[in-house]
Parts: structure tokens; C-alpha cells; sequence
């Protein structure tokens, strides 16, 4: 009889931890898939991570609950905590697999990098577990697995410090292999393009005016980051290029250089200095000298273009006079968004105001509208041509001219540039058009920033019919966030006939703007999700074609 009792707690038990073991195993791979996803948005940077944990960690709070369970599990083991268990393994499967459905605007990729954290954060997790294992029975063996999947919002932070010492040595392996093979093209010219917004853009139009003439490659997509363009020159340039024109980007002080020390450019492009990434800079200031390690990594009579019409470039340009050469568009008064500090006004009028700026490329606007925008050009020896194209806003004129004063210092006239200009394309996700039948969807999604977005409900003004814009606001803008988007919210309610915010919270200063600007309440709705912001968009019955501005789409990290 008490072999059968025996015998019965034994199947019992077997039982139990199985169904544990079964549910545990998808809970614990959607939970580690969506942890390395969002740490792959922020860069493989343990700092980041941890800001990012501080500010969602709601969005993990069954983890947090398994792992209490996890832990009164290696004590206690009456049947109703593994029922408990069992509903809760059930609920983290289903929060994440909703995670892994609603986060798919950048999807994980899974990089050699990635693979590896996959193995580390495995190891780790058995070295918890297996020791205990060999010396105690399954009930703890269980508590702690559960333990393991509650931290697993940590582990890939953990993960990630052990693999430092290799990841440093693989990379340094690739960054290598790239410098030789980039040496080994004989006589190929390189062009650093960065800043804090239009980079990708003038990058991209740059493309189209020097593959006229010379055979150049580019850095795809947003590939601005040291691994992107290493991965860059290893699969793509070949020993006939000419020309590689190399986006940067930053997000700390430093990043710059690290690029400069890999592809030594002869030549740079400073499209503009703002407040972008400030919660990483800090301070504008930092923004700028970033920035301007592309200017310092030049070599001796190496040429950096400026945006004449920036005021944070004005400010710093006087110390590289000797290489510079402007671009400016006359039409512009200024790139800069007011704020509640106006002490510079004096301060930036002065800078604008130096001969200097005057004698580099100027451009002229003649005419915007939903159909296209028509300028001149003026070179510093006084030669002017007549260009048309077919972007929309005046904005666009700054970056086409940035990149027409590079394509005719490398030996392209400015007559030779008319019918390239003219072939330029929208950079996707910025300014976009799309048309839908009787709605034009004008797609701005990609990193809103405060002059960009400006520009961007101005342009959306030009245009004949119902104007909608549709935007969750700006951020990593720091301490300035709020105002930025207050600010935002006041020149959007002079541009447009509705206005729908997608997230109640973040988008309140953008409201409060709005409101204060004297526009329609019933006019400026609030929505959780885009999906619905879109859905009343196209449901708005009045006269006219609707044009919807998309301003900005958060990455799933936000």
C-alpha cells in the first residue's frame, strides 16, 4: 500500500514539473527574444539598456511576478503554487508573444552578435541552474528556472559584459579587414557626411550628382555606425569605386572619431548641429564638437562644407576657415527653433552676418509647391545656374545645395548637375509621397527633430485640400523635450486642419501647444496607437483630396 501511495506522489510529481518544464521552455525564449531586441535598438550599450529598463519596466511586470514565484518555489511545493506557475507561464507567453506581434517597425536581426549573447545568456543561465541540479532534487531545480526567466530583462546586460573581451577582438578583426581593403583602392576620394539631421539625405543626393561622372558608393540605408560601415566596405567596395561617401552618426562624444579613424576621409559634409540625442550628448554643446571631429580628422588642405545657415556651425566654424567652404540657401532666415532662451539672438545674428558666409555656394529659392521646388545656384566665383526638382518644401533646398557644392568642387559644372538635381528621389521616410486614390499619405517617419518638423507641417501647408497631420511627437531631446514639442504643437495648429497624436502622455505638450495656439479642439484628437490615428484620418468626411503627414514613427524601444 505505501509503495502505491510512493508510486502515485512519484507520477504526481513527475507531472508537475513537466508541465513547468513544457511551458517554461517558449516563455523563456519569447522573454530573452524581446529583451535582446529592444537591446539591439540600443546599440548593445549596457547604459542605454538600463535607461531604457528605468522608463519600461511596466511593460516587464510579469517577469518581475515570475520571479517572485520562482523564488517561494525553491521553498514551498504545495499544488496550488504550481497551478499559480503554470497560469503565469501561460501569461508570459501570451505578454510576449504580444510584444513580439506590436514591435515590428525594425525587427530583430539576428547578427553573428546576437547569436553569441543567445549562447552566453544560455551558459549563464545553466550555470544557475545545473550545479544545484546535481545535488538537489527537482523542486528547487524548478524554483530556480522560473528565477531565471523573471531576470531575463537582466541577462542580456550580463551577457553582453562577459563577451566584451570577444566582441572587442572580432570587431577590431573586421575594422582591420576593412582599412586594408579600403587602402588597397588606389587613389579612391572619401567623404565623411554627418549631422544631427539631413545626413542621410544629402548622402543619398550626393549619390545621384557624382554617379554622373564618377563610380561611388555609399553607405546603404542609415548604416552610419563603425559596424555598419565596416560591413559596408567588406561586401560592397570593389577596386573600381572612385568615390565612397560615408555617413556618420552619434550618439556620444568620441563616435566621430572612431569613424574618421577607420575610413580617413579627405573630405566632410556638417549638414547641421541641433538638439538631437541630448539625453546621450547632454548639451548642445557637446552635439557640436562631436560633430566637428569629422572637420579636425581631415588632413592637411582636406575641404569641410558647412551649412552656412545653421547657427550652432556659425558659432564654430571661425576656427576652420582655412578649408571651408559654405553653402547657404538666402531664402532661409535661419535654422534654428526658438525657445525659451533668447539671450544668443544678438550672438547668431552676428555669425550670420560674417562675409565669410557670403562668399561660398549660395542657393536662392524661386518657387515651392505640391508639385516640386525651383532654385539658383551661385558658385564663390560667381557662376549661377537654374535647377528644378521635383522634392517638395523649401527645407530640401539646403541639402540639394550641400550636395551640389561637393559634386561641382570635385569637376561637375553646374550646367552638368541640372538634369541629376532634377533626377533626384525622396530619401524614404522623408518627405515621401505616397498616393492612396483620394488620400496622399506625405511619410516624414523617420527621427523627427525640432527643424525638420517644423519644416514639415510648413511644407504640408502648401498643400490644396484637407491637411491632416498624424505624429507622436519628438524624443531624445533631454530636458528640452517637453518644449521642443510644445513649440512643435503651436506651428503645426497654423498648418493644418486636423491634428491626431498617437500616445496620450508624451504627446500632452504637443496638445497643450496646439490648444494655446487657438486651434479647434475637435480637431486635435489623442490615440494609443497609430493604427487608430490612420483609421479616423481616412474616416474624416469633407470636401477636397486629404493629404496625411506621417511626423516621426518611435521605434519599438519607445
Amino acid at each position: 500500500m505505501t509503495g502505491n501511495v510512493e508510486t502515485c506522489e512519484i507520477i504526481e510529481n513527475v507531472i508537475r514539473l513537466s508541465v513547468i518544464a513544457l511551458l517554461w521552455i517558449p516563455a523563456f525564449i519569447l522573454a530573452m527574444r524581446y529583451n535582446l531586441h529592444m537591446f539591439q535598438l540600443n546599440g548593445y550599450k549596457n547604459n542605454e539598456q538600463f535607461t531604457w529598463l528605468k522608463k519600461n519596466l511596466r511593460k516587464q511586470w510579469i517577469l518581475i511576478w515570475d520571479f517572485a514565484l520562482g523564488l517561494t518555489r525553491c521553498f514551498y511545493r504545495p499544488l496550488w503554487l504550481d497551478i499559480i506557475i503554470a497560469l503565469s507561464l501561460i501569461m508570459t507567453i501570451l505578454v510576449f508573444r504580444a510584444h513580439k506581434i506590436l514591435n515590428t517597425k525594425k525587427k530583430l536581426v539576428y547578427t553573428a552578435r546576437v547569436k553569441r549573447l543567445i549562447v552566453t545568456d544560455i551558459i549563464l543561465c545553466d550555470l544557475v541552474v545545473m550545479p544545484l541540479s546535481l545535488f538537489v532534487d527537482g523542486w528547487l531545480s524548478s524554483g530556480l528556472l522560473i528565477c531565471v526567466l523573471g531576470d531575463q530583462f537582466f541577462f542580456n546586460i550580463l551577457a553582453n559584459l562577459v563577451n566584451r573581451p570577444m566582441e572587442k577582438s572580432v570587431g577590431n578583426w573586421y575594422i582591420n579587414d576593412a582599412k586594408k581593403k579600403l587602402q588597397s583602392v588606389d587613389g579612391i576620394k572619401i567623404i565623411g557626411i554627418t549631422g544631427s539631421y539631413g545626413k542621410t539625405s544629402v548622402k543619398f543626393y550626393l549619390q545621384t550628382l557624382l554617379q554622373t561622372k564618377y563610380n561611388t558608393l555609399v553607405t546603404p540605408e542609415s548604416y552610419n555606425t563603425p559596424m555598419g560601415v565596416v560591413r559596408t566596405i567588406r561586401e560592397h567596395l570593389k577596386p573600381t569605386h572612385e568615390i565612397f561617401v560615408c555617413e556618420m552618426g552619434a550618439r556620444y562624444v568620441g563616435d566621430i572619431k572612431e569613424l574618421c579613424d577607420i575610413v580617413h576621409p579627405q573630405m566632410g559634409v556638417i549638414t547641421s548641429v541641433g538638439p538631437q540625442h541630448l539625453e546621450t550628448f547632454g548639451d548642445i554643446e557637446h552635439v557640436k564638437d562631436t560633430k566637428f571631429e569629422l572637420a579636425d580628422a581631415l588632413p592637411k588642405g582636406g575641404l569641410i562644407f558647412l551649412n552656412g545657415d545653421n547657427e550652432y556651425i556659425q558659432q564654430k566654424a571661425s576656427q576652420y576657415e582655412d578649408v571651408v567652404f559654405y553653402y547657404s540657401d538666402e531664402g532661409v532666415v535661419s535654422e534654428r527653433i526658438q525657445t525659451e532662451d533668447e539671450s544668443k539672438e544678438a550672438e547668431y545674428k552676428k555669425a550670420t552676418a560674417d562675409p565669410a558666409r557670403t562668399k561660398g555656394y549660395r542657393a536662392h529659392m524661386k518657387s515651392v509647391s505640391q508639385l516640386g521646388t525651383e532654385f539658383s545656384m551661385t558658385t564663390p566665383e560667381g557662376e549661377t545656374e537654374d535647377f528644378a526638382m521635383r522634392l517638395i518644401g523649401a527645407h530640401n533646398i539646403i541639402n540639394v545645395a550641400g550636395a551640389i557644392a561637393v559634386a561641382h568642387k570635385l569637376g561637375i559644372s553646374l550646367k552638368e548637375l541640372k538634369i541629376p538635381v532634377r533626377r533626384i528621389q525622396p530619401v524614404e521616410h522623408r518627405m515621401q509621397l505616397r498616393e492612396h486614390g483620394e488620400v496622399t499619405i506625405i511619410d516624414d517617419a523617420y527621427n523627427s527633430n525640432p527643424v525638420g518638423s517644423k519644416a514639415a507641417v510648413e511644407t504640408l501647408k502648401l498643400f490644396d485640400g484637407v491637411r491632416i497631420l498624424i505624429t507622436p511627437g519628438m524624443v531624445e531631446l533631454g530636458d528640452k523635450e517637453e518644449e521642443y514639442n510644445y513649440k512643435f504643437g503651436t506651428y503645426a495648429a497654423d498648418c493644418c486642419d486636423y491634428i491626431l497624436l498617437v500616445g496620450k502622455n508624451h504627446t500632452e505638450p504637443i496638445r497643450k501647444g496646439v490648444l494655446e495656439a487657438g486651434f479647434d479642439e475637435k480637431k486635435c484628437h489623442s490615440y494609443d496607437h497609430l493604427e487608430e490615428a490612420l483609421s479616423y484620418a481616412h474616416s474624416i468626411k469633407a470636401e477636397g483630396h486629404k493629404y496625411i503627414l506621417l511626423e516621426n514613427d518611435l521605434p519599438d524601444n519607445y
